[in-house]
């Protein structure tokens, strides 16, 4: 077997595109056990994940894990799945539709966007092999993880790498870090909450949720928890908050350890227990709904909160598909495009050149 992919075809004077990749991290290919066990051991079986020595967790990822919890996660994603399919895969799939169409009034040169997931499908393979059949000699790989963190953005990139590793003609590759305080990134995400208020008031406190990590990856130098705190502060400014007015917190803890606080569960405990009377959360780490936030937040959070004496509770939806969101996408984007795209480009002259390139490589041919 060849160590190398096949390059798909190509003759000389095909029209060269530039790829943007949106990455995100996958999903399951249905609500139900088996392919919940396909996608878990997958994704637990990145190291990026789970750091343990893999002698002892491949163990109790395939003795234990992949045993109990397919079933019921399997449960959990049946609460939320949609009729077009997985709540995320559904927004990204926008996401992407939506993205290609607004870039569409700055771009005039060819371009092309796909989707790729770290784990599951679209796979992060396929994505590439889809942009090189459209002759992407450039890629610009946009991760939809606002914050960077090793177990999210770094997986992203590793998925991707692993891929080109294995390709003979490697696009120039550009890679997005992070966007967790650009400008339009903070205002689709205070747009949002300023919608949400203006049709149903404003709440006691605004939690911002945030996924957690190990804290043992924030002191072997991991920025997520910086990250995380300065987008924070910045829609806390950008709503004129006061201090007293917004929480942060951390969500899905897993495991035994130490993970990065305040806990989301234990912040919703003891709002409910100051009888809060209104809390709104948002989960400002996410750009599209998911599992996550569907169940944990809007679900089990609201229940939390509740249970202990608390209020009313609002979820405030991810920026999924809004406008304000896919125009900061645009924004990004172009800032990470320069020098590969052009407003200008002519399609007619582009068209002429192709030819001409088509001309000289056949004339050369038969001189061979």
């Amino acid at each position: 077997m060849a160590y190398y992919k096949v390059e798909p075809p190509y003759q000389h004077g095909d029209q060269a595109k530039v790829g943007i990749l949106l990455a995100n991290l996958g999903t399951p290919d249905a609500p139900d056990a088996k392919a919940l066990k396909r996608y878990l051991g997958q994704f637990l079986m990145d190291r990026r994940i789970v750091e343990i020595p893999r002698f002892i967790w491949c163990w109790i990822l395939h003795c234990i894990i992949l045993v109990i919890r397919p079933k019921k996660s399997a449960e959990k994603y049946a609460m939320v799945w949609t009729s077009e399919g997985s709540p995320l895969m559904v927004n990204a799939q926008k996401q992407k539709t939506l993205l290609s169409s607004f870039l569409s009034k700055r771009i005039a040169s060819p371009y092309v966007v796909e989707l790729g997931m770290s784990y599951g499908n679209p796979s992060m393979a396929s994505a590439i092999e889809r942009l090189k059949a459209q002759h992407c000699n450039k890629i610009l790989v946009f991760p939809l993880y606002p914050q960077y963190a090793s177990s999210s953005t770094a997986a992203s990139l590793d998925a991707i790498w692993k891929v080109l590793l294995k390709t003979r003609n490697v696009p120039a590759i550009r890679t997005i870090r992070n966007y967790h305080d650009h400008p339009a990134y903070i205002q689709a995400l205070a747009s949002s909450v300023q919608e949400h208020w203006a049709t149903n008031g404003k709440p006691s406190k605004l939690v911002m949720s945030f996924h957690g990590v190990p804290k043992f990856h924030l002191l072997k130098g991991d920025p997520y928890h910086c990250e995380c705190m300065k987008t924070g502060r910045l829609l806390a400014e950008a709503l004129n908050l006061s201090k007293q007015e917004y929480q942060i917190a951390f969500q899905s803890r897993f495991g035994k350890q130490e993970w990065l606080k305040p806990y989301l569960a234990s912040t919703l405990e003891d709002l409910g227990k100051a009888k809060t009377e209104r809390i709104d959360v948002i989960c400002p780490g996410f750009s599209s709904d998911c599992l996550e936030t569907l169940e944990e937040i809007a679900m089990e959070g609201k229940h939390i909160f509740q249970s202990h004496g608390g209020g009313e509770y609002h979820y405030i939806p991810c920026l999924n598909g809004r406008e304000a969101w896919i125009n900061a996408m645009c924004d990004i984007a172009m800032e990470n495009l320069q020098g590969w795209v052009s407003s200008e480009w002519n399609a007619q002259e582009a068209e002429k050149q192709a030819k001409l390139t088509a001309q000289r490589a056949q004339a050369l041919s038969e001189k061979a």
